[in-house]
């Protein structure tokens, strides 16, 4: 049997969607999927001179000014960290620079919202990583399986004490804007 009342409602709330992407590929000047999102945001927050194509393989763009000005960076957006990272040793950037929703706790997606938001934010110099994922004989590409320590180490937002970049007050101000309330 159709439950025509809950088609209905979703029908509503796919047109609200619909415009809210209309509305921001608009902002972004690209479609409104989460990594075009994550690297508008990203360039502007990290003053990072994207590319032209958004197709371009391994490198997203430059980070303009800064400790990092000249450097190539690959900038990933998750809705949530799951100790999985897209990497392509044969496009290999100088950084990867990856925002990410909650951390994720392993348990049964049913029924379970992926809401986009940054509450993380982490940036790993690629080729020792690289490096130290072929040591541990990691398959890499689409979902490379990173460990914790790494994502610790790597983690600039927010602040720990090692973290292998400072963020400035109105960076960290910037991110607060897309955090999500549940950390």
């Amino acid at each position: 049997m159709i439950d025509e009342s809950n088609l209905q409602h979703l029908a509503r709330l796919l047109r609200k969607r619909n415009a809210n992407e209309v509305a921001i590929t608009r902002v972004i000047g690209r479609a409104a999927l989460l990594g075009h999102i994550g690297e508008y945001i990203a360039s502007q927050i990290f003053y990072v001179d994207l590319g032209q194509s958004a197709v371009q393989p391994g490198i997203d763009g430059h980070f303009k000014s800064g400790p990092l000005a000249g450097q190539s960076v690959n900038i990933k957006m998750y809705s949530k960290r799951e100790g999985k990272l897209d990497v392509y040793p044969e496009y290999l950037p100088d950084y990867y620079l990856v925002l990410t929703g909650p951390k994720y706790v392993a348990r049964n997606s049913k029924g379970t919202a992926r809401p986009w938001g940054i509450n993380e934010v982490f940036l790993f110099e690629a080729k020792p990583l690289i490096e130290r994922l072929r040591q541990r004989d990691v398959k890499l590409g689409i979902g490379t399986s990173v460990r914790e320590e790494e994502w610790m180490a790597a983690r600039i937002y927010p602040h720990t004490p090692d973290a292998p970049l400072v963020l400035t007050s109105t960076q960290r101000d910037s991110i607060r804007h897309f955090e999500l309330s549940s950390r």
